[in-house]
């Protein structure tokens, strides 16, 4: 089945290279339409049923999420792309959702290409932009929630609920303050970097904490924290002197 894309891009020669790679490298792809601004977007989005948008987040009339917000119950999938590293990309990442840093990579355009066409759960999707419009909608706070993508489906979890994350392999299981927890197919240090200014700080080389979820530190074999669903973690030496300064902040 061939996947209709719309392009939403400011820059004519950006729109028109994308479309050129999508023509050339990802031969189910056709692009149906384009636009420049977020008016035009909002148009082509109510003349057209593409099964994927490819959003620039910054556009010279506005923000990408603004054409989402003007589109009643969205289903199509939505790839961002966007020339900068910015609050929003940790949005879009919070919300396991895809984006492109341009210049765009081939592999990583075949990638997303390739997810658009295989996730199928519209509800599910619905709720993931959900929570990227929330988060989003929020200025440059801190987003609220982080969607897990686990072997089961997708987790929307509120991020005061996470106690700690610990490394399983390539995995990180999320630990929560009501005993539940996740195992998600990605590296803790992703999520040590994700969660930094959430107050969380990784204390050893299998564990990222939730400093607001510590009880008690205990010197003995150590070293180590008790969290407050008694979950002991253990600190590595180097890591001692950092902690104490951040929990002297909280």
């Amino acid at each position: 089945m061939v996947l209709k894309a719309v392009i939403i891009e400011d820059e004519k020669h950006s729109r028109e290279t994308l479309k050129s790679m999508l023509e050339e490298f990802c031969k189910d792809v056709k692009v149906i339409a384009m636009a420049g601004s977020v008016e035009e977007g909002v148009k082509v989005l109510s003349v057209y049923s593409p099964d994927v948008v490819f959003l620039d987040i910054e556009l010279k009339s506005g923000v990408g999420f603004d054409v989402l917000n003007q589109i009643k119950d969205p289903d199509f999938e939505v790839i961002f792309t966007t020339a900068f590293e910015q609050y929003a990309i940790k949005a879009i990442k919070f919300s396991s959702l895809d984006y492109l840093l341009k210049p765009i990579d081939l592999d990583e355009l075949q990638d997303a290409v390739k997810k658009a066409r295989t996730r199928r759960d519209t509800n599910i999707y619905r709720e993931q932009l959900d929570t990227l419009m929330q988060n989003i909608s929020r200025g440059d706070v801190r987003p609220e929630k982080i969607c897990l993508a686990t072997t089961t489906g997708m987790e929307f979890i509120a991020i005061e609920d996470v106690v700690a994350c610990k490394a399983d392999g390539s995995y990180t299981c999320f630990i929560l303050k009501d005993g539940s927890s996740y195992m998600v197919s990605k590296h803790l240090k992703e999520y040590e970097n994700l969660l930094a200014e959430h107050q969380f700080m990784r204390v050893h080389n299998s564990y990222v904490v939730n400093l607001k979820e510590v009880k008690k530190y205990v010197k003995a074999d150590g070293g180590y924290l008790i969290m407050t669903n008694d979950l002991e973690v253990n600190i590595s030496s180097r890591k001692k002197d950092e902690l104490f300064e951040a929990m002297k902040r909280l």
